[in-house]
């Protein structure tokens, strides 16, 4: 009979794979990557709030997530600012600040990798909770919006013409990778998130030959590659989030060498 806390540790990692691939699949398309590792810091801000004045965790995280993505948005359309460098400012001040919240806090003992590099195997019932009904929701949204963001990759100009409300589109994706994001700490960290994000779908594009393809494909290798590292991280004690990507790493290292095969 396998343990509770390794039950709750594999939902949560093939949960996260299931959420984070379809969208890990834009995010590789419109070259993204820089998007997820600013969120990923800014989660440590929230990571602060939340322990310093005891509100939710996970609320704390995904509001700070959310203001990253309404931030990036309104950058994109009201400044002369690149993307990239908005970005990286935005990202490392809000590293900092959560930094010296957590210094300042009174009292406030925190274990912070834990949270930079994720303990699925603590996750939690209500963990569980919040990353499934993601799950539910990106699942829904992906198939809901699917038309609208694959021509807003292919060109944001001829997507506008054909009335895709590119803005609002835009804005939709950025919340969802959010609270994605805001979801994923727990299991892998803040550090790592970005890693199941790219990872995936970069292994399996030498594989797929549609758009479809690639999201099973991503989806599948995050799936696999969730309790492939927890059964890692079990028999031979080690990290459970470092270790559920570095064998999404083995699968990319794998599709490396079919892609100069072919």
């Amino acid at each position: 009979m396998m343990e509770e806390f390794m039950v709750r540790g594999l939902l949560a990692g093939v949960g996260i794979a299931l959420a984070a691939g379809p969208l890990g699949v834009f995010v590789v398309w419109r070259r993204m990557a820089y998007f997820g590792d600013a969120l990923s810091h800014a989660a440590l801000l929230g990571v602060a709030l939340g322990l310093v004045t005891g509100w939710s965790m996970q609320l704390a995280i995904a509001g700070i997530c959310l203001v990253v993505a309404l931030f990036v948005t309104w950058m994109q359309a009201h400044s002369d600012m690149t993307t990239d460098a908005a970005l990286g400012i935005f990202s490392q001040g809000a590293l900092a600040l959560g930094l010296i919240v957590v210094s300042l806090g009174e009292g406030v003992r925190v274990d912070l990798m834990g949270y930079l590099f994720g303990d699925v195997l603590a996750t939690g019932w209500s963990d569980l909770g919040w990353i499934w009904s993601g799950v539910v929701v990106v699942g829904w949204v992906v198939r809901r919006y699917w038309n609208d963001w694959v021509n807003m990759t292919v060109h944001e100009g001829l997507a506008a013409l054909d009335r895709v409300p590119v803005v609002r589109m835009r804005i939709v994706f950025m919340l969802l990778t959010a609270l994605v994001t805001a979801a994923a700490i727990k299991v892998v960290g803040a550090l790592l998130i970005t890693a199941l994000l790219v990872i995936p779908p970069t292994a399996a594009r030498p594989f797929a030959t549609t758009p479809e393809g690639m999201v099973a494909g991503s989806v599948g290798i995050g799936v696999v590659s969730a309790p492939l590292g927890l059964l890692a991280s079990y028999h031979w004690d080690l990290p459970s989030g470092p270790a559920i990507v570095l064998m999404a790493c083995l699968f990319f290292m794998v599709s490396l060498v079919v892609r100069q095969r072919r």
